[in-house]
C-alpha cells in the first residue's frame, strides 16, 4: 500500500515506511506520535499533508502562545487573570473552546495512526505504540473536556450566586461587605439571621477588620438615607422585640414596600443599620445560609483551628443518660462541615459573646485555608456546594479582584472587633442593650487608622457627641460601691481562668464533664467553659 495522495510540489520529509527497515519504521512511527503530542499538525506537515499540517500548527502557535502569555500573567499580574476569567462570557468562549481543541487534538491522534500504518511495524512495536498513542489521545482530549467541564461548572455558579450588577467603588479605601449567617430551618418560618458581621478590608492591601454584631443588640441606628429612619428615627428601639437579627424579619413582612427595587428588602434594611451603627458605608453582602454551611466546609476539606478550651455541643445521649453534651477539648482540630457548625453555634454553659469569638475564628480560618490552591483541587466540590451556600448583591464582573484581595487578605491576620462584650465592657455591663454609638464609631476609626499607620482623625459630629459625652461623665466615680470598674472608655474582661484538672489531680477528659452534667455541676462546667471563645488559627 502506497503512502497517501500528495499535492503536486509537496515532499515527503519521512521514509517510506513500505521499504523503510524494521528499526526506522518504529523511530519514525515514535517520531510522529511526539509531534502530534507536543505540537499537534507538525506530524501532518512532515508527512506531506502540507494544508492540513499548516493550519493546525498555525492554531497550536496561537494556543501555546496564549498559554505562555496566561502563566506571566498569572506570576506578573494574577489580578489582572482573575478580573478577566471571572466574566461570563469568557468562562462560555473557554469551555466552547477547550471542546474544540480536544475534538480537533483527538482527530490529529487518529490521522497520525494512519501515516503510522501500524501494519508495517513489528508486532511488538505496533501494540505498543499503538497503546501509547491512545492513551495519550485520550488523556490528553480527556484533560481538555474536563477542563471544559469545569469552566462552565464556574460559569453556571457564577451566573446563579453573583449579580450582574455594575462594580461596587471602594470608600475611603475600603471595601465594606457584611456577612450574614442565615438559619432558615423548616421548624422555623422565615430567615433568621443568627450572626453579623462586617468585613471592612483595605482596597490595596487587604488588610482587613472584622466587626461582628451581637444578634442581640438593640437600639440599632439606621443610616441617614435609610428608608427605615423614618419608621424608627431613634433606632430600632421597641425593646425586647427589637434584637438586631430581628431587622431581617420585621423588613421582610412589615416594610418591604421601603425597598421597591430590591431583591431582598431585609438584607438592605439590615446594612442600613450596620451602616449607621458601625459609621462605615456599606456596599454590598453576603448569606451564608447554615445549612449548606457544613457541605461548603466539606468541600474544602474541613477547617483547621486552635481551640483554647472546652467546647460543648448536643450529639447523641451518652449510654443510660439523659445527657447529650458532647466536648471538643482545647487543642488544634480539623472539623468536618457538622463539627464546625456545632463549634460555631456552640453557647451551653457560656454566651452569646463566646460564640461570636468563635466564628471570628473560623471565618478567619476559611478565608485563610481557602487558597486557589484549594479552588484548584476541589473545584466542582466547592461550586456545588456555593450554590446551596450564598446568596449576595456582589457584581459578578468583580469576582476576581475581590478574590485578589481576598488572597491578600490570607497573609495578615484580622484585627477583629465585637459590638459588645469583651470589647465594650463585660457581659453584666450590657453595653449590647444600651450602646453608644459614639464610642463605637470613634474605636473603628481608631483601628482602621492604626491598621493603615495613619492618625485617626474623628468627625466633627464624632468630636463634638464625644466631648459631650465626657463632659457628661466627669462626675461620675469610675468605681461603684461593688468595686466594679464602670468608667466608660475601660474594657472589663471577663475571668479567663478555668480549672485545669480534675479534683485527684489527673487531666480534664469528655468524660468527666459529662459526670459533672449528670450530677448536676453545671455552676464548675460554666468555669471550664468559661475559656472557650479563645480560639486561634494555626
Amino acid at each position: 500500500m502506497s503512502e497517501p495522495h500528495r499535492p503536486k510540489g509537496t515532499t515527503n520529509l519521512l521514509p517510506d515506511p513500505e521499504s523503510a527497515t524494521a528499526p526506522v519504521r518504529t523511530k519514525r512511527a515514535l517520531f510522529l506520535l511526539l509531534l502530534t503530542t507536543f505540537f499537534p499538525g507538525s506530524a501532518q506537515w512532515v508527512a506531506g499533508q502540507r494544508a492540513l499540517g499548516g493550519f493546525v500548527m498555525r492554531v497550536t502557535m496561537v494556543c501555546w502562545g496564549l498559554l505562555i502569555a496566561i502563566l506571566l500573567t498569572a506570576l506578573l499580574k494574577r489580578d489582572w487573570l482573575l478580573n478577566i476569567f471571572a466574566q461570563p462570557w469568557v468562562q462560555l468562549a473557554t469551555t466552547v473552546a477547550l471542546i474544540v481543541l480536544a475534538a480537533g487534538w483527538l482527530l490529529m491522534f487518529l490521522n497520525t495512526l494512519a501515516i503510522i500504518r501500524p501494519k508495517y511495524l513489528a508486532p511488538g512495536a505496533r501494540i505498543g505504540l499503538t497503546a501509547t498513542l491512545l492513551v495519550l489521545a485520550l488523556g490528553i482530549t480527556g484533560s481538555m473536556s474536563y477542563g471544559a467541564f469545569v469552566m462552565n461548572k464556574g460559569r453556571e455558579t457564577i451566573s446563579n450566586v453573583f449579580s450582574s450588577g455594575p462594580a461596587i467603588k471602594a470608600v475611603d479605601g475600603r471595601y465594606n461587605i457584611a456577612v450574614f449567617g442565615a438559619d432558615s430551618g423548616a421548624n422555623r418560618e422565615g430567615i433568621r439571621t443568627d450572626s453579623m458581621s462586617l468585613i471592612s478590608v483595605d482596597a490595596k492591601t487587604g488588610k482587613s477588620l472584622l466587626i461582628s454584631i451581637p444578634r442581640n443588640m438593640q437600639n440599632a441606628r439606621f443610616s441617614d438615607d435609610s428608608p427605615l429612619r423614618e419608621v424608627y428615627p431613634n433606632g430600632f428601639d421597641c425593646g425586647d422585640e427589637c434584637l438586631f437579627n430581628a431587622i431581617y424579619r420585621d423588613t421582610t413582612d412589615n416594610h418591604a414596600e421601603l425597598y421597591p427595587n430590591s431583591a431582598d428588602p431585609g438584607a438592605e434594611a439590615t446594612m442600613d443599620a450596620i451602616e449607621g451603627s458601625t459609621g462605615l458605608k456599606v456596599q454590598g453582602y453576603v448569606m451564608i445560609d447554615m445549612a449548606g454551611f457544613a457541605g461548603f466546609i466539606n468541600a474544602m476539606g474541613g477547617v483547621t483551628v486552635d481551640s483554647g478550651g472546652w467546647v460543648p455541643y448536643n450529639g447523641k445521649a451518652w449510654p443510660n443518660s439523659s445527657v447529650n453534651t458532647h466536648w471538643f477539648s482545647p487543642g488544634v482540630h480539623t472539623f468536618t462541615g457538622k463539627q464546625a457548625l456545632w463549634f460555631a453555634r456552640s453557647r451551653d454553659f457560656t454566651t452569646d459573646y463566646h460564640r461570636i469569638a468563635r466564628q471570628q475564628c473560623l471565618q478567619q480560618a476559611m478565608i485563610k485555608q481557602f487558597s486557589p490552591q484549594t479552588l484548584l483541587t476541589r473545584f466542582t466540590d466547592i461550586m456545588d456546594a456555593g450554590e446551596e451556600l450564598v446568596r449576595t448583591d456582589i457584581p459578578q464582573q468583580q469576582l476576581g479582584s475581590f478574590l485578589n484581595l481576598a488572597n491578600k487578605a490570607r497573609e495578615t491576620p484580622f484585627e477583629r472587633l465585637t459590638l459588645g462584650a469583651p470589647d465594650f465592657g463585660s457581659a453584666a455591663d450590657k453595653f449590647s442593650t444600651y450602646p453608644d454609638f459614639d464610642k463605637i464609631h470613634t474605636r473603628i476609626q481608631s483601628l482602621i487608622a492604626e491598621e493603615s499607620g495613619t492618625t485617626a482623625a474623628p468627625s466633627s459630629k464624632s468630636a463634638k457627641a464625644s466631648a459631650a459625652s465626657s463632659a457628661s461623665s466627669a462626675p461620675t466615680s469610675s468605681t461603684s460601691d461593688t468595686g466594679r470598674n464602670t468608667e466608660p472608655d475601660k474594657i472589663v474582661e471577663e475571668p479567663t481562668d478555668s480549672p485545669t484538672a480534675q479534683p485527684d489531680g489527673s487531666a480534664l477528659s469528655e468524660e468527666y464533664l459529662v459526670t459533672l452534667e449528670q450530677i448536676g455541676r453545671t455552676d464548675l462546667l460554666g468555669e471550664i467553659a468559661v475559656n472557650n471563645n479563645d480560639c486561634s488559627v494555626p
